[in-house]
């Protein structure tokens, strides 16, 4: 029996068929902002804040592992639903939400782990996501390009641990606009007409616990990426999930913008 913690965007739903097609008996624990796996017999709504029952739920099901998928918002204090273990645990809650979503999960994580319950890889039974180095399109990055990326690339390297940018855009060598815990669609819509001719590049975060939701792009980015007039996106080996693989290439050829996905610490 697997445990599916599920949040927000495309990928828990990704995750959730395979899972099905799989046959693997699963529960879902949903906490997506408009309960959207309601309709799931297999599927609770239990409050962030409702650890004894989460836990509870997780060892009544006899679950031997758990995963993450999908966004998890940090909750609003205000409203959490508290149970004994979830006062006991909270101000590790408290002070992780501080730091963004993301830290959130990984507290989580840790309050999992004390309880003796794994955490496993977001794509576990999803490794044809994670996509390996090369060049995915027809056009790739120009000598100028290249310049601008390796600047980019040198921006994250420069990042301290608890920074939210998982993705930001080049253009002339330079890093116009980076993300914040809102997201990168949120970064996008920012940019207007100043970003025609930007490289998105969408890395995972320093010391990112890989077990956790990955960056990932799919056709979505992609026709955000022609709205806001960029020409490529860069990626990192084994570090980002893409979703509609083959789609969002076909959109990538047709309105001549690159994917390139790169391993090492430099482009070139």
């Amino acid at each position: 029996m697997i445990g599916l913690f599920l949040g927000d965007t495309e990928f828990p739903e990704v995750v959730l068929n395979k899972i099905i097609k799989l046959k693997k008996k699963y529960f879902i624990i949903d906490f997506s902002r408009n309960n959207k796996f309601k309709k799931n017999k297999n599927s609770h709504r239990i409050s962030i804040g409702s650890f004894g029952k989460i836990i509870n739920l997780i060892k009544e099901k006899k679950s031997s592992k758990v995963l993450f998928a999908g966004k998890i918002s940090k909750p609003k204090l205000s409203t959490l639903k508290l149970d004994f273990k979830g006062i006991y645990y909270m101000p590790s809650i408290i002070k992780a939400s501080k730091l963004g979503d993301a830290a959130v999960i990984k507290s989580i994580i840790k309050i999992l782990d004390k309880e003796k319950i794994k955490v496993i890889s977001s794509i576990h039974y999803n490794q044809e996501l994670a996509i390996k180095r090369g060049n995915y399109t027809k056009l790739k990055p120009n000598n100028i390009d290249k310049q601008s990326i390796n600047k980019g690339i040198n921006f994250f390297n420069k990042l301290n641990d608890f920074d939210h940018v998982q993705a930001l855009i080049v253009k002339n060598g330079k890093v116009i606009s980076k993300e914040d815990n809102k997201g990168t669609k949120m970064m996008l819509s920012r940019l207007k007409k100043k970003s025609s001719g930007g490289i998105l590049i969408k890395f995972p975060k320093k010391r990112q616990d890989l077990r956790m939701d990955l960056p990932t792009i799919g056709l979505s980015t992609l026709k955000d990426c022609k709205k806001f007039g960029l020409k490529g996106i860069i990626l990192k080996s084994k570090k980002n999930i893409f979703l509609n693989k083959n789609e969002s290439i076909h959109f990538a050829n047709k309105n001549k913008i690159f994917i390139k996905v790169i391993w090492k610490k430099y482009l070139f």
